[in-house]
């Protein structure tokens, strides 16, 4: 009985092996081209009253009514399906009003890893219901916040509650990924916030990371980041203990930052990116074709000795 033969990779047809070769650098080719195009699944307008008031986190619907995060398509959102939970026709008497009295942001840290430090202060006398505050930051673009870092927050008493939705896939770099929001709920009692002359503070402060950012001419991509949206959601008298609704905390006049928060992160040279494409790609060609001709002259060198023997 004879010894099965041992195949080599050179036993296989030379065609095959260069096909096989080519395709896997027309793939890697098509990833640097890749341009993150997302479509959004479905209209607003026809979904606003079908979506019921979210019991716990507000963004969660849009997320199921679009792909990707639009500041004009949240604020439609905002306008058109969580006005339908709205405290206004009960505000009279049987919810608490916050006002925004004062806002301040800025960035703490270095590099691709800092900070989001945000003092909030609201106007408002003591509850006579119980509520929450919750603060939405819609990051910018090339931004993004691990779930699970967040979750150690909230074990530490930092929030009461805090949830990432959007786009969570934390590898993909700025130009395949979406954007992402941050929802975070604290409730509002003397033992969330610290006393102020002018209302009640917040201090906030959400750990961020930075994906990998598309080619600029500069060398830097410049993040902007925009005034979060604030929410207050409230019980109501008479009703089963499960039942709020929502308000939105509005500007008492309230005082702003001096300045805009703003991220300048390094990105590769767009001017550089022809030369490095073609070196790439050269490199791997070559790469590839010493990978087939070793295999080539080793199977040729096997299949001589074995003739001689």
């Amino acid at each position: 009985m004879g010894v099965p033969r041992q195949h080599t990779f050179g036993d296989y047809p030379k065609p095959a092996i260069l096909w096989t070769v080519l395709f896997v650098i027309l793939s890697f080719l098509s990833d640097l081209s890749y341009s993150g195009e997302v479509v959004d699944k479905h209209d607003l307008d026809f979904h606003a009253g079908n979506v019921p008031c979210p019991k716990k986190w507000i963004t969660e619907p849009y997320f199921e009514i679009f792909d990707s995060l639009l500041d004009s398509h949240f604020q439609d959102f905002k306008e058109r399906t969580l006005s339908r939970c709205s405290c206004k026709p009960l505000r009279d008497t049987q919810t608490t009003e916050l006002k925004l009295s004062g806002l301040e942001r800025r960035l703490v840290g270095e590099g691709s890893h800092r900070q989001l430090s945000s003092s909030v202060r609201i106007s408002v006398n003591p509850p006579t219901h119980p509520c929450e505050v919750i603060i939405i930051e819609r990051l910018p673009s090339g931004i993004f916040a691990d779930p699970f870092e967040l979750q150690h927050l909230v074990q530490r008493g930092a929030f009461n509650d805090v949830a990432v939705l959007g786009d969570t896939d934390l590898e993909l770099p700025t130009v395949r990924s979406n954007r992402t929001v941050v929802e975070i709920h604290m409730d509002v009692g003397p033992n969330s916030f610290s006393r102020h002359k002018d209302g009640q503070k917040i201090n906030l402060h959400i750990p961020l990371h930075v994906r990998y950012p598309p080619l600029h001419e500069s060398g830097y991509t410049k993040v902007v980041f925009g005034d979060p949206d604030i929410f207050a959601r409230c019980s109501i008298d008479g009703r089963p203990i499960d039942e709020t609704c929502l308000s939105t905390v509005t500007r008492d006049n309230a005082e702003s930052s001096l300045s805009s928060v703003a991220w300048e992160v390094p990105s590769g040279i767009e001017m550089h990116a022809g030369v490095v494409s073609s070196v790439t790609f050269l490199s791997a060609t070559v790469s590839a074709m010493i990978i087939i001709l070793a295999s080539i002259f080793h199977s040729d060198a096997k299949s001589c000795k074995n003739l001689k023997a």
